[in-house]
């Protein structure tokens, strides 16, 4: 069945060769459900969101779901029994991989959707217009919260959205290798993001990564400033210097009013976490439509966390615009495969034990859900983690699948709003690129309400299909990119959520 216009029933078939369904509701042990095939009886309890075989599985027999293999029966599975992680496994489950180097081009839009946003000198549009405090080492962490914490509260500097303190746990202690240029990369994505009006960047003056060395070669038209500790004289002494020089900034800061842009100025980052059994039926298509809808207006939207592609990643390859687009990210899955066996792991380390108890069985299912998010525009560009966004449509960057370190990827790279899809209830709040929470089912948007700025529940409930949840979040995209607060920024979230990947010796 598809997932377009459901109707309420205690199980959804998600594709017509699939020998499982998900259950809408928990089911009780002894249950009889109603099938087109006839009565099923359900001899033990299943919650809401795990899988049930519809039709008997033999021992070694791929398991389908969207019609695509999630794993191998472990031993035989009766019509009607719970299918989760006591009878499935990994298995030699993978799709084959074939680069089609081909790909449909985007929709031409009738009217051009548009967002009130703030044009940078670089030509790039913000959608906040945020002061930041960055540490290039974490001996200057403190200096950066203490500078940002004398500007809390609403309307300490009129005009600005706020003063965010962003800091880290790296910074020296590290060779001049793979991790220190991975750090820069990512500082200096935050230092010229288009959501900082400008930026003060901090160091102590002894450290690996030195303020100049991180600045060098910036074209930031006066918009970052830099000042170190040891120069300074102290700790005192800079952080009354970094409040001087933040009132100085905010002022002019303040002069930046929104205009009408076209949407094709945004940039929006993909994540999902705490996913459940719901997400690729529900929350993950929603925002797979706007997607598409974003991209035919010329927008750009960044799908991420390789591990979590994992065992999908066919289903992107078949629609990159060319086969060198698709050869890296198969380059990238195979790097991931050899970083995960050189530290003693596989990429089915996931799920975690949340989503597990959500209903998802291995990394195959899981990553299924995942690619969802990304509709089905074509596949542009693959990037490094954290390398700058420069082309539009859809592209796709490394990262883990770790959803704090991967967001961090795609605010340096350039997102100016995060959509993050959830089952059980992530509250990741983001800055200074805000961050809209949608939930899977309508239990949880209920349950949590001060959290959840979306509800793709309805999909599941019957009430809305795909395609009409994926027309209302574009409509509340655009909305929060002109301006209409996430609630978590109206609680204040998002100050500690800079997390960037690290790689290398720490000596």
């Amino acid at each position: 069945m598809s997932t377009e216009g459901l109707q309420a029933q205690a199980l959804i078939q998600l594709h017509p060769r699939d020998k499982v369904a998900v259950a809408c509701v928990a089911v009780a042990a002894g249950a009889v459900i109603a099938q087109p095939g006839g009565p099923l009886a359900v001899p033990t309890a299943i919650p809401a969101g795990h899988k049930i075989a519809i039709v008997p599985i033999a021992a070694g027999e791929v398991v389908l779901k969207y019609g695509q293999p999630i794993g191998v029966a472990s031993r035989p599975i009766a019509a009607g029994e719970h299918v989760h992680v006591h009878n499935v496994e990994m298995g030699q489950a993978l799709p084959s991989q074939a680069i089609d180097g081909t790909a449909s081009a985007p929709l031409a839009p009738g009217k051009a959707a548009s967002f009130e946003g703030y044009v940078r000198a670089d030509g790039r549009v913000g959608t906040r217009n945020y002061i930041g405090v960055l540490s290039s080492v974490n001996c200057s962490a403190s200096v950066c919260k203490a500078i940002a914490r004398a500007f809390e509260g609403p309307g300490a500097l009129p005009g600005v959205d706020g003063v965010v303190a962003i800091t880290h746990g790296s910074g020296c202690g590290m060779s001049d290798g793979e991790g220190l240029a991975l750090l820069r990369r990512t500082l200096r994505g935050y230092a010229t993001h288009p959501n900082f009006a400008a930026v003060l960047v901090i160091g102590l003056g002894c450290e690996v990564n030195q303020v100049d060395a991180l600045l060098d070669g910036l074209k930031t038209g006066g918009r970052v400033h830099g000042l170190t500790i040891q120069v300074e004289g102290g700790t005192r002494e800079t952080i009354e210097r970094g409040q001087a020089l933040v009132r100085e900034l905010a002022a002019e800061a303040a002069q930046a009013k929104r205009s009408t842009m076209p949407a094709a100025h945004l940039v929006v980052g993909l994540q999902c976490g705490g996913s459940d059994g719901y997400s690729g039926i529900s929350a993950n298509p929603a925002l797979g439509a706007a997607v598409d809808l974003l991209v035919r207006h010329g927008g750009t939207a960044i799908l991420s966390e390789t591990p979590e592609i994992y065992g999908a990643e066919h289903l992107l390859t078949a629609r990159a615009t060319s086969p060198e687009v698709a050869g890296k990210l198969l380059a990238r899955l195979r790097w991931w495969e050899d970083y995960a066996a050189r530290n003693g792991a596989e990429l089915d380390n996931n799920p975690s034990p949340g989503n597990k108890a959500g209903g998802i069985t291995t990394i195959l299912e899981k990553s299924l859900g995942a690619v969802a998010k990304a509709g089905s525009s074509p596949l542009t560009d693959v990037l490094g983690y954290a390398e700058p966004v420069r082309g539009h449509g859809l592209v796709f960057m490394d990262t883990p699948g770790y959803d704090p370190v991967s967001a961090t990827g795609q605010v340096a790279g350039g997102a100016t709003l995060i959509c993050f899809t959830t089952g059980r209830g992530s509250t990741y709040g983001c800055k200074p690129t805000p961050s809209l929470k949608l939930a899977t089912n309508t239990p949880l948007f209920e349950r949590m309400s001060l959290d959840m700025d979306f509800n793709a529940g309805g999909i599941v409930d019957g009430t809305q299909s795909v395609a009409e949840a994926g027309q209302a979040l574009f409509r509340l995209m655009l909305e929060t990119a002109s301006g209409r607060p996430t609630l978590s920024e109206q609680h204040g979230l998002g100050d500690n959520e800079f997390v960037p990947w690290q790689l290398g010796a720490v000596m």
